[in-house]
């Protein structure tokens, strides 16, 4: 049938993924680094997404489709996605009993080297003061939150810049994730719940240019308003040959 349809101009997107959530019925994923259309039954053709574009990759077109079908839709939104209750930040991720657990997750704060200033070069020296790092392994009562500027890093980052420690991470709590290969539905709530228990004063973002990497901004930009939070937000972006790209 004949009918209006989203179409999305694969060369104009950058993957950053702002559409994807903007469409209820799901029919839009980010595959390859673009957005793509995941079936004609699933796209009601509104054009909802349209506004959420940056890069205006998507319009609404009149094709030869087949009809808007809402019992895929609910079939594929099941699929797609698990029912997952909604949760209040501030008790989603109650404090941790006091020893115990795996010790690669175990909360640590280590001994931070001073910093020395040499110059252009990176010292060679690291400044992590915490473990652990993944964003799925820390929580969000840990010692090392309360009051810190926090980074917030994709972990691509740490290998290719070399002055990552230097630059970044020293002075910085640090979470680190894939919003690729990681399960990122959680990453949002995480996030929140470390900006409002712990009293955050600052994030920044440190990712690759890589568009399936713009995720990891978007979700620290939805945790920061989940949180109720006005904070100083920086979203820098480091290219793949190791050379920062400057900061949107």
């Amino acid at each position: 049938m004949l009918r209006k349809i989203v179409k999305i101009d694969e060369a104009k997107c950058d993957g950053c993924g702002e559409c994807v959530p903007s469409c209820a019925e799901g029919a839009i994923a980010i595959v390859d680094g673009k957005a793509r259309l995941v079936g004609d039954v699933l796209c009601d053709g509104l054009g909802a997404c349209l506004g959420e574009c940056p890069q205006g990759a998507i319009t609404v077109v009149e094709r030869e489709a087949a009809a808007f079908d809402e019992g895929a839709v609910k079939a594929h939104l099941a699929r797609a996605t698990p029912v997952r209750p909604r949760l209040n930040v501030l008790s989603a991720f109650p404090e941790p009993e006091p020893g115990g657990g795996c010790p690669g997750s175990r909360q640590a704060i280590t001994r931070r080297a001073p910093h020395v200033d040499v110059g252009p070069s990176a010292s060679g020296e690291s400044r992590l003061g915490q473990w652990p790092v993944q964003l799925h392994l820390v929580q969000p009562h840990a010692p090392f939150f309360k009051g810190a500027d926090l980074l917030v890093a994709a972990d691509c980052v740490p290998f290719a810049y070399a002055r990552f420690h230097d630059e970044f991470l020293d002075g910085r709590a640090v979470v680190v994730g894939c919003p690729k290969l990681d399960d990122v539905g959680p990453y949002a709530e995480k996030l929140a719940a470390i900006i409002a228990v712990g009293g955050v004063k600052s994030v920044t973002v440190v990712r690759m240019e890589v568009p399936c990497c713009g995720g990891i901004s978007r979700l620290a930009r939805e945790a920061i308003a989940a949180a109720g939070r006005d904070l100083p937000f920086r979203d820098v972006i480091v290219g793949t040959d190791g050379q920062l790209r400057g900061e949107r």
